[in-house]
C-alpha cells in the first residue's frame, strides 16, 4: 500500500516548484524533525529504492540474428542456398563463412552499445545527509524517499529531486542536466510558474547536479525513475534509433542489384527456354550468373574499410565505438552541437574589465601562466579593479610544483583570482599589505559582498565591494576615470552593463573606498564609495572551435548550437564563432513548444534553417534531432552532459567528449573525442568521407568486374556458346584475386579535397549516376572484349578448356587494370602517385602472382583447368586489358567536358 503522499510532480497542475515550502511539507506529510524511521521504511516499500534500474539488454543471440536483416545479406543467403542445391559446396561454404564473421562482429559491437542507460547509475551518489526523527545522519542515497529532509553543502552531489526549504548562498552546477554553463543561484522563497523550465526552477534541485557553493535544506520530491534524471533514462530507452546512412545506402543498392540480377536471369532463362534448352542447364547457367553478379566479398570489404577508418580516427583523437559510425560521421549534413564543454571550455573566466568612460581591457582567457608573479599591468585602473577583486574574495589559488595551479572555492571567485594574477596582482602578497579585518559574505538576496582591510601604512582602512551594479550604485558617489575620481554617472554605468550583457557576459561591479566610521561593518552602512568598473565573465570558447565551425561550413555541413543557456549568451557565443549573423535570432524552448503544438510541419519549418537554440530542455534536444531527420538530414550530435544523452543516442551518429564528458554521454555515443577538441569532429568528418570514398571504390571495383562477367555470360549464352568460365574459375576470380586487391583499395589515402566538397545528398544512392556510367562502360568493355576473345578462339578451333584458360587470364589482367581505375572517380590514373598506396601495388602484384603460380602448379592446373601461356599470348592479352584503361580515361575526359559545358 502506498503512503498517503500526494503524487505531485511537474506534469500536474500543481507542481512542487509552484507550491510554497510550507504547502510542500504538508503534502509530503513531513514534520520539522523529518520523517520517522518507520514512515521512511513504509515509503521505501511503497516508492522503491532511489536508483535507476538497469535497462533490459537484448540477448547476444538476438543481436546475432538481427545482423542477417539486410537486403544484401538476403541476396548472399539466396546465393548460398542455390549453391548448396547445385552441389557447389566450396561456393556455399565460402559465402557462409563471410556471413558468419560479419554477423559476429556486428553483434559484438551492438551488445556493447546497448549498455548506455546503465551509465546513469554512476551519477547517483552513494550517501546523503538527512534528518530523521529529529537527528541528522548519513544514509545510503538509495534509501531516500519522498518527504525526506535532506541537508546540502558545497561539494555535494544532489541525491534526488528536491524542493528547497532554506538556501544560504546556495549555487548549483546544473550543466550536466540543462547545459547551463554558470552555477544557478537557488532561493527557497521564490515560487516558480507551473510551466517554468527546469533551468529556471530556482527553488528546486535535481538528482545528479553538483552543489558549487553554499548550503541548504530541502525535501525530497522524487526518487529513482521519477526524477528528471530518471525521465532522461526512460527517454533513452524509448528513443527510436535510426538506421546509419551507410546501411540506408547499402540497402538501396542491394535492392537495385537484386532487381537487376532477377531481370538478367529471367532474360537468360527466356532465351534458353525458347531454344528448348535442358532446364538443368538453364539452372546451372543461372547459378553461374548469380555467382558472377553477387559481390560475395562486399560485406567483408566494408568491414575492412571501416576498420581502417577506425585506426586512422584513433590517430586523430577519435575513438569509434560502433564501426559503421566511421562512415556515418562523414555523411552527416548537420552537426547539432552542445555549447557548454563542447564549443566552450565549461570554465568561467573573468575576461573583460570595462570602465564607465567606455575604455577597458581584455584579459587573456586562457589558462594561468606558469610564472608565479607576472608583470604588473601598466594601467593603474586595471590594477585597482584587480585589487578589489582579489581582496573581496573567498576562493584560493596556489601554484603547484609541476607548474600547474590548484584552485578551490566559488567558481566566480576563482575566476576573479585568475584575472588578478594575469594583470600582475598577487592575491597572497596583497593580503600581507591589506590584512582582512571583517567581511560581509555574499548572499543572493543581498546581491553583493564586502570586505574591510587594515592599511599597513597607517592610512584609513580599505573597503572593497563586489556585486550587482544596481546594488553598488547607491553606495557610490564617484567613479574612476582616466583623470581620477569624478562624480558618478549612473546612466554611463547602465550603458556599460548593457554592452557587456549583450555579449552574454555575467557582469559584476566593483567599488572601493576609505572606511572611517567607528560603527559596525555591515552591508547597511556602506556609502561614499568609488565605482571602479565592471568585469564581464565568460565561459571561453575552445581555441580551435571557431576554425572547426568554419571548416564545417566550407564542407557544406550545417552547424547548429543547442544549449540551455540564456538566448543572449547563446547568440554572443554564436557570433564569436561566426555561426550566426547579426540579423539572426535564436529559437528558444518556448518557440519549440509552440511549434510542436501546431504540428510536425510547423516544427520542421522552424528547425530547417535555425543555427542557435537557447533555453532548450533535454527532451527538446531530442525533438530537434528527430525533426531534422524527418527533413532527410543526416544528423551528428556532439555533447558531454547527461542532458545530451537522448539526442546522442537517437542521432545518426553521436559524438561525446571523452575527457570531461559524463559516463552517460560516453555510453550513449558512437564516437568519443579523446581530447574534447571540437576540431577533432572535423577530422572525424574528413576520415569518414575518406572511408565512404573507399567504400565506393571497393564497390565499383567488385561490381564492375562482376558486371563484366555478366556481360560475358549473357553474350555467350545468347549465341548458344558454352559457358566461358566454369563455376570454380568464377569463384577464383571473385573470392581470391578480387579480394586481394580489395584490401589495397580499402587502404587508399584521401585525395586531399574531401573537406572542400559538400556532403553527398542524403537521398543519393551508393550506386549513383556517376557509378552507373562507370560500371556500364567497364562492364561492356571488359565483358565485350572477353567475349570477342572467347568467340574468336572457338571459331579458330581452340579446345574449350584452352579457350577458358585464356579468358580466365584475360579477366585477371582486366582486374589488375580495373583496380587502378578504381582509385578515383574524378582523377586520371596518371595524376595519382603510384607509390602513395604500396599495399594496393603489392596486392595487385600478389593477385597476378597467385594466378601465375596456378598456371604452373599441377594441383591448381587440375582444379582450375588452366595451363601456362606463351609470351606472345601474354603480350596480346595485356594489350587487350590496357584497352580498359583507355576506355576509362576517355570516359573521365568526356565527363569533365560535360561538367565544363554545363
Amino acid at each position: 500500500m502506498q503512503a498517503d503522499v500526494d503524487e505531485t510532480d511537474s506534469n500536474t497542475t500543481c507542481p512542487w516548484h509552484y507550491l510554497p515550502a510550507q504547502d510542500v511539507a504538508e503534502r509530503l506529510k513531513t514534520e520539522a524533525t523529518g520523517l520517522s524511521a518507520a514512515e521512511a521504511s513504509q515509503r521505501l516499500t511503497s516508492y522503491g529504492t532511489n536508483t535507476l534500474p538497469l535497462p533490459r539488454l537484448p540477448s547476444f543471440s538476438r543481436l546475432f540474428l538481427r545482423q542477417f536483416i539486410s537486403p544484401l545479406i538476403y541476396v548472399l543467403l539466396a546465393a548460398m542456398l542455390v549453391s548448396l542445391i547445385a552441389g557447389k559446396l566450396a561456393d556455399a561454404s565460402f559465402i557462409g563463412l563471410i556471413l558468419l564473421i560479419n554477423a559476429l562482429i556486428g553483434a559484438l559491437q551492438e551488445f556493447h552499445a546497448h549498455r548506455s542507460a546503465q551509465a546513469l547509475r554512476k551519477l547517483m551518489v552513494s550517501r546523503a545527509r538527512v534528518v530523521r526523527d529529529g537527528e541528522t545522519s548519513e544514509i545510503p542515497a538509495e534509501d531516500l524517499v519522498p518527504g525526506d529532509l535532506v541537508l546540502l553543502s558545497s561539494g555535494d552531489r544532489v541525491p534526488a529531486d528536491l524542493r528547497l526549504l532554506d538556501a544560504i548562498g546556495l549555487e548549483v552546477d546544473e550543466s550536466v542536466l540543462t547545459g547551463e554553463s554558470l552555477p544557478v543561484f537557488k532561493r527557497s522563497d521564490i515560487l516558480c510558474g507551473p510551466q517554468t523550465p527546469i533551468a529556471e526552477r530556482v527553488n528546486a534541485c535535481f538528482a545528479g547536479t553538483l552543489v558549487a557553493a553554499g548550503r541548504g535544506s530541502a525535501l525530497v520530491t522524487a526518487t529513482g525513475m521519477a526524477t528528471e534524471m530518471g525521465k532522461l533514462s526512460r527517454t533513452m530507452e524509448t528513443a527510436k534509433t535510426v538506421q546509419p546512412p551507410l546501411f540506408q545506402r547499402i540497402e538501396r543498392f542491394s535492392k537495385k542489384l537484386t532487381l537487376a540480377l532477377l531481370v538478367a536471369v529471367a532474360l537468360l532463362a527466356a532465351i534458353e527456354l525458347a531454344r528448348n534448352t535442358d532446364p538443368l542447364v538453364i539452372f546451372m547457367t543461372a547459378v553461374a550468373l548469380a555467382v558472377s553478379a553477387i559481390p560475395e566479398g562486399l560485406p567483408m570489404a566494408l568491414t575492412l574499410v571501416l576498420s581502417v577508418g577506425t585506426r586512422r580516427m584513433v590517430k586523430r583523437h577519435v575513438i569509434v565505438r560502433r564501426l559503421v559510425a566511421v562512415e556515418s560521421l562523414g555523411s552527416c549534413t548537420v552537426i547539432a552541437t552542445d555549447k557548454t564543454g563542447t564549443l566552450t571550455e565549461n570554465r568561467l573566466t573573468a575576461r573583460e574589465i570595462r570602465f564607465l568612460d567606455g575604455s577597458g581591457v581584455t584579459v587573456d582567457g586562457g589558462r594561468l601562466p606558469t610564472e608565479e608573479s607576472p608583470p604588473q599591468h601598466e594601467n593603474s585602473r586595471v590594477a585597482r579593479v584587480a585589487r578589489a577583486a582579489a581582496l573581496c574574495n573567498e576562493a584560493e589559488l596556489h601554484p603547484l610544483e609541476n607548474g600547474d595551479w590548484h584552485s578551490s572555492g566559488d567558481a566566480v571567485d576563482q575566476a576573479l583570482l585568475g584575472m588578478a594574477h594575469k594583470v600582475g596582482v598577487d592575491p597572497r602578497r596583497l593580503l600581507d599589505s591589506w590584512p582582512l579585518l571583517d567581511q560581509v559574505h555574499y548572499e543572493p538576496a543581498l546581491g553583493f559582498a564586502a570586505t574591510l582591510h587594515e592599511n599597513s601604512a597607517g592610512a584609513p582602512k580599505l573597503v572593497c565591494v563586489k556585486g550587482a551594479l544596481e546594488k553598488l550604485l547607491p553606495m557610490c558617489d564617484t567613479m574612476t576615470s582616466a583623470t581620477g575620481n569624478t562624480p558618478l554617472d549612473s546612466a554611463l554605468a547602465h550603458i556599460t552593463l548593457e554592452r557587456l550583457a549583450e555579449r552574454g557576459a555575467r557582469v559584476l561591479a566593483f567599488a572601493d573606498g576609505d572606511w572611517t566610521d567607528n560603527c559596525e561593518f555591515t552591508g547597511n552602512n556602506l556609502r561614499g564609495l568609488n565605482l571602479l568598473g565592471l568585469v564581464g565573465m565568460f565561459d571561453p570558447l575552445r581555441p580551435e572551435a571557431a576554425g572547426a565551425v568554419a571548416e564545417c561550413r566550407a564542407a557544406g555541413i550545417h552547424v547548429c548550437m543547442l544549449t540551455g543557456d540564456h538566448p543572449r549568451t547563446a547568440m554572443s557565443i554564436a557570433r564569436e564563432l561566426k555561426l550566426s549573423d547579426e540579423g539572426d535570432s535564436p529559437v528558444t524552448g518556448g518557440d519549440l513548444v509552440q511549434a510542436q503544438a501546431e504540428g510536425p510541419h510547423s516544427l520542421d519549418a522552424l528547425t530547417a534553417d535555425t543555427r542557435v537554440y537557447a533555453r532548450v530542455s533535454p527532451e527538446q534536444k531530442l525533438i530537434i534531432v528527430q525533426s531534422l531527420q524527418r527533413q532527410g538530414q543526416f544528423v551528428a550530435v556532439t555533447g558531454d552532459g547527461v542532458n545530451d544523452a537522448p539526442a546522442l543516442n537517437s542521432a545518426h551518429v553521436g559524438v561525446a567528449m571523452g575527457e570531461q564528458g559524463t559516463e552517460v554521454a560516453k555510453q550513449s555515443a558512437d564516437l568519443l573525442l579523446t581530447d574534447d577538441n571540437f576540431a577533432s569532429v572535423v577530422a572525424g568528418v574528413e576520415e569518414g568521407r575518406i572511408a565512404y570514398q573507399n567504400i565506393r571504390k571497393v564497390v565499383f571495383f567488385l561490381i564492375s568486374t562482376g558486371a563484366a562477367e555478366v556481360v560475358l555470360f549473357v553474350l555467350t549464352t545468347s549465341l548458344g556458346l558454352p559457358l566461358p568460365l566454369t563455376p570454380v574459375q568464377l569463384l577464383w576470380l571473385n573470392l581470391v584475386t578480387n579480394s586481394v586487391q580489395s584490401i589495397g583499395l580499402a587502404l587508399e589515402p584521401g585525395e586531399g579535397d574531401e573537406m572542400r566538397k559538400p556532403p553527398r545528398p542524403p537521398g543519393e544512392s551508393l550506386f549513383n549516376p556517376v557509378m552507373v556510367r562507370r560500371v556500364l562502360v567497364s562492364g561492356l568493355v571488359m565483358g565485350g572484349l572477353a567475349f570477342a576473345c572467347f568467340y574468336t578462339l572457338l571459331a579458330r578451333g581452340w579446345d574449350l578448356d584452352a579457350a577458358r584458360n585464356i579468358v580466365l587470364l584475360l579477366m585477371v589482367l582486366f582486374e589488375n587494370v580495373q583496380v587502378l581505375n578504381s582509385r578515383s572517380e574524378s582523377r586520371s590514373i596518371f595524376h595519382q602517385p603510384i607509390f602513395s598506396n604500396p599495399v594496393l601495388l603489392l596486392g595487385t602484384l600478389a593477385a597476378q602472382a597467385l594466378h601465375i603460380l596456378c598456371l604452373y602448379s599441377p594441383l591448381m592446373q587440375e582444379v582450375l583447368s588452366v595451363s601456362p601461356v606463351s609470351a606472345t599470348q601474354w603480350t596480346a592479352l595485356l594489350s587487350i586489358a590496357l584497352l580498359q584503361l583507355l576506355a576509362m580515361e576517355l570516359l573521365l575526359r568526356i565527363g569533365k567536358s560535360d561538367r565544363g559545358t554545363g
